[in-house]
């Protein structure tokens, strides 16, 4: 479709590109990024034709872009500017109309049938026609952005050219935006090419990325590819880290900025330790990197305030976690800063301990009871009911855990209960097995990610040792007092 080979240029005799190549196929979505000066404006207007180039040779459907005439160009490629103000005061559907004139035959350029008919097809599918009427001038940022988009189709071309087509819309016209171009080059094979400053979109969006350099190709790949934490940080000096999309295969980037990194001194131990009949509660001078299974605050996040409610072991709730929102806020509890648990085990049994490392500590919470425990390996034999937690697991770690370390932290809390349980001759009651947790166990890592960096937590690394010598402990004592309790 577009092949450019070995293209050099500028706007003076000193090249503001060099050497590029690069070719773009039928209906891709093409993303151009680089920092300020790479020079993707520049060659965005070398691909329309208004820039000439000193070198090289730009090809469009195999044809050299020189030998089109301005005419013949217009009815292949169409261009989408930042627009920031209107010169003309037309109407909306005059506006779009302009977009027709590549198509138009004749000396006095009359209007056909098939123009009116595009015009009001490309306004109906870009949602403009509605106010085709209105002044351009009367409309929101966004609608004009959709008006020039339709402008821009109804000369329908092969290929559109954007140039920051999301700058200056919120979030909800930036998402329409992309949302329709993206169904248009899968349903109609329009190639889009497009400057991107907003790399989250980019790879949202895009088919392939090309990463501009100091005016020359740094890399031409995939999204995933080209969004390398190592690579956006040394062409755009700048701290960045890489995570995935929650809900699409698709790279997204985070700024890390710069903050007072002074580590703050304080020790997560007993004495933050709030424990009544109601609730524990546990809460930190900073948030705390958290990965929990809590009611409330589950998955990943940042949270400073960590609450286990006890309540009746015949609790049932259509919505638990509404429920349990309503239950914190009337605590004075902020829900949002919360991991909130619940467990049937009463509060007084609960066990704790800190332990203590050269460069890091570790302090464990456990509630536990085992009237539910259920033999992992044999679930299938169990009726699924929704009952409160029974063994809740806390482990705050004064120290920056990575990714990897979050993960082999619950896996080694895990297994260090499951030992407990087997040592303890703990059964599942309907299969008469040994036990390896019960039907609703909670968990929660928590770490200060400041200080001492762990890397990993599996069972014989300095983390791991602890982490699984405390749960052990710590899940233990809570079993024996609670079946104290029981037999009393």
């Amino acid at each position: 479709m577009l092949n450019v080979q070995q293209v050099s240029g500028g706007y003076s005799s000193e090249a503001v590109l060099k050497d590029i190549s690069f070719t773009v196929e039928k209906g891709e979505l093409f993303g151009i990024l680089g920092p300020n000066g790479s020079g993707k404006t520049t060659l965005l207007k070398m691909l329309s034709g208004i820039l000439p180039f000193q070198e090289g040779e730009i090809e469009i459907n195999g044809k050299p872009l020189q030998e089109y005439n301005p005419k013949q160009l217009a009815r292949i490629i169409a261009v989408l500017s930042q627009h920031s103000s209107q010169s003309f005061s037309y109407r909306v559907k005059e506006t779009v109309s302009l977009g027709r004139y590549a198509h138009q035959k004749g000396l006095f350029q009359t209007w056909s049938t098939a123009d009116e008919e595009v015009v009001q097809k490309v306004m109906m599918q870009i949602g403009v026609s509605k106010f085709q009427n209105k002044n351009i001038q009367e409309l929101s940022g966004g609608e004009k952005q959709r008006v020039f988009l339709a402008q821009a189709l109804a000369q329908e071309p092969e290929i559109l050219l954007l140039d920051e087509p999301t700058n200056h819309l919120d979030l909800s016209y930036q998402k329409e935006l992309l949302d329709f171009l993206k169904q248009w080059t899968s349903e109609n094979g329009l190639t889009v090419i497009s400057i991107f400053h907003d790399l989250n979109l980019a790879g949202l969006y895009c088919d392939r990325l090309l990463l501009l350099e100091n005016g020359r190709i740094n890399i031409d790949q995939i999204p995933n590819e080209v969004l390398r934490e190592e690579r956006i940080r040394d062409v755009y000096n700048t701290d960045i880290q890489k995570h995935p999309h929650p809900k699409v295969a698709a790279p997204q980037m985070v700024l890390l900025p710069k903050m007072n990194n002074e580590v703050v001194d304080f020790n997560i131990d007993e004495s933050r330790l709030h424990i009544s009949e109601e609730w524990i509660e546990l809460t930190t001078p900073i948030p705390l990197r958290t990965m929990s299974s809590g009611v409330i605050g589950s998955g990943t996040g940042w949270h400073q305030i960590f609450v286990n409610r006890h309540v009746h072991k015949d609790y049932s709730c259509s919505n638990h976690r509404t429920e349990m929102a309503t239950f914190l806020k009337s605590k004075g509890f902020e829900p949002s800063e919360t991991v909130g648990m619940m467990t049937a085990v009463v509060l007084e049994d609960v066990v704790y301990k800190r332990f203590l490392e050269e460069e890091f500590s570790i302090f464990v919470v456990v509630t536990a009871g085992v009237g539910n425990a259920i033999d992992a390996s044999k679930g299938e034999l169990h009726s699924f009911e929704m009952t409160p937690g029974t063994i809740n697991t806390w482990v705050f770690v004064t120290g920056e855990l990575t990714e990897e370390a979050f993960i082999q932290s619950i896996m080694t809390a895990t297994e260090a209960k499951v030992k407990a349980l087997n040592d303890l001759k703990v059964k599942d009651e309907v299969t008469g097995t040994i036990a390896s947790g019960t039907s609703t166990d909670s968990i929660l890592i928590a770490a200060t990610q400041k200080g001492t960096v762990l890397e990993f937590a599996g069972t014989i690394t300095p983390l791991g040792k602890l982490i699984g010598k405390a749960v052990y402990q710590c899940t233990t004592e809570a079993i024996q007092k609670s079946s104290k309790r029981k037999q009393k």
